[in-house]
């Protein structure tokens, strides 16, 4: 799965195959292990964080060991969501999301913290259950169909893992939503995530649960605070490696009682539904200026059909593929909001590929997004989590006039002014 040679499979044209096939997989041409090179590391209505250090934190109340502890209602949150009316016109949302979540010493996790601060925007931040666990203690992970300790992606640094740490209570303080992007990141031979159980994945969930609620014990340290919140309570949603296994995992995930998963590949921008009683998020396909085909709403997907095996491509494409990038996504934003209003969603990773043009194009979108917004536009930037909860107050009836509008489909009658 890590070269980009599934091209052209399933009929949806030559990169938005490789979009469907490879998204979120370790870099092409690289070494797996190595977790600034593949590792998957990474709303309007609520505002912006005034305190992005979390030193106006509320008093902690320790869980277990202090990893984690219990702070009160999250803070920034929007304001409680309200039933739409038939034909009313929903708002336009828009999910930024992060896999693997771990600050690698990019400075890329502050970087977007402090871009969805200044433009009041929340965000998911699927956090890798091992981007917390020291490689020392590495033995402590038993991956399903897989030896024990065994990873795809990279243990992190003490210092890197001190790092993910400060920036995931960041985020939560400010308002973001903290998920999961499980552990090992497996995508490939028989140990994949594709071919495991829903008693495997179970397993997995546990164990990423554990690393983040149990850090302080399995490094020791002391002189850094808890995180801020019960991730037992917390954790409703995630995203698997490289979309593979949803099936087998929702039975787990709904046991667990999650509300949503983020793991299908190759949506459509439409109003979505629920598989197994949980919300079904996907990822999206979006024009792709200049191609013929669409690409998925995904910073690797970009990669996979502009630089084929390599993160590292001559810098002199560098410009027209960063505005290329940058273009997808705010076309893909801009045909949804002119038309059927269908949720968008975005997923990134915390990577400098190609000299980091996928980073400034996701910056380039957001800031175009919060420009029409701040135009008047019932725009909102929310976690996926924040996106659920306005879903799950929505009629049945309304949602269901939703989602017979197509991609790129405006009601015939126009939306009705309230």
């Amino acid at each position: 799965m890590r070269s980009l040679t599934r091209r052209g499979m399933l009929g949806l044209g030559a990169g938005a195959a490789a979009a469907v096939g490879l998204a979120g997989c370790g870099s092409p041409g690289s070494d797996s292990r190595t977790p600034s090179d593949g590792s998957g590391a990474a709303g309007g209505s609520g505002g912006p964080s005034s305190s992005p250090s979390g030193s106006s934190a509320p008093k902690a109340r320790p869980i277990g060991d202090g990893s984690t502890s219990y702070t009160g209602k999250q803070p920034h949150q929007p304001d409680e969501p309200v039933p739409l009316e038939p034909g009313q016109q929903p708002p336009q949302f828009v999910v930024f999301s992060w896999d693997g979540a771990g600050e690698v010493g990019n400075g890329l996790f502050p970087r977007f913290l402090d871009l969805a601060e200044e433009h009041g925007a929340h965000m998911t931040f699927f956090l890798s259950g091992l981007y917390l666990l020291p490689e020392s203690k590495k033995r402590l992970y038993d991956p399903p169909n897989n030896r024990r300790g065994a990873s795809d992606i990279g243990y992190l640094t003490d210092g890197h893992i001190k790092d993910t740490l400060t920036n995931i209570r960041r985020a939560w303080l400010d308002g973001h939503e903290i998920g999961t992007h499980f552990n090992g990141h497996f995508c490939a031979g028989s140990g994949s995530v594709g071919n495991w159980t829903p008693k495997q994945w179970r397993s997995e969930i546990d164990q990423a649960k554990s690393f983040v609620k149990q850090w302080r014990t399995n490094t020791g340290w002391t002189d850094l605070p808890s995180l801020p919140f019960d991730y037992d309570k917390e954790l409703v949603g995630g995203r698997t490696p490289c979309l593979l296994g949803q099936d087998k995992l929702l039975p787990a995930a709904r046991e667990l009682g999650w509300r949503y998963d983020a793991s299908s590949p190759g949506g459509r921008q439409v109003w979505p539904v629920r598989k197994q009683g949980i919300w079904d998020l996907p990822l999206q396909q979006i024009p792709f200026p200049g191609r013929s085909f669409e690409v998925l709403s995904m910073d690797y997907n970009m990669l996979a059909n502009q630089s084929v095996n390599t993160t590292k491509a001559p810098p002199h494409n560098y410009p027209a593929w960063r505005e290329q990038s940058a273009q997808a996504y705010i076309q893909g934003f801009k045909r949804a909001y002119e038309s059927n209003r269908a949720p968008f969603f975005i997923g990134n990773h915390f990577e400098e590929w190609n000299g980091g043009i996928y980073m400034d194009a996701v910056e380039e979108s957001l800031k175009h997004i919060a420009r029409e917004r701040d135009k008047g536009g019932d725009i909102r930037m929310v976690s996926f989590r924040q996106f659920t909860d306005w879903l799950d107050v929505q009629k049945p009836d309304v949602l269901a006039q939703l989602r017979r509008l197509e991609v790129g489909q405006a009601p015939a009658e126009g939306w009705k002014r309230t």
